[in-house]
């Protein structure tokens, strides 16, 4: 019924709609806050992982160099964590449209 390939005249195309996301009437406001508070909270939280790992680095770095090294390894995760709340609405954005 659907195809992609070039229609013969004996066979019938179909145009599938593709409509632009829209939000409900009066809702654009209020998503907008939550992802507002939700970029926020995220971004605060990432700045908090950066702390916890410098204080595991400071306390893993006598005889405990296990808790040092997993300080170290997390610091990749919360960048890439803090990159993805801070960027996501752009990304998302850009790849739907």
């Amino acid at each position: 019924m659907f195809s992609t390939s070039t229609p013969s005249p004996s066979s019938p195309t179909v145009q599938i709609p593709n409509p632009a996301a829209a939000l409900p009437p009066g809702a654009a406001e209020e998503v907008a806050l939550l992802l507002s508070w939700l970029k926020g909270i995220g971004i605060v939280g990432g700045a908090a992982g950066l702390v916890i790992c410098g204080i595991m680095m400071t306390v893993g770095r006598r005889n405990r160099s296990a808790m040092a090294a997993d300080g170290a390894a997390g610091i990749p995760w919360v960048l890439g964590g803090i990159s993805l709340v801070s960027f996501g609405a752009g990304v998302v954005g850009a790849v739907v449209s």
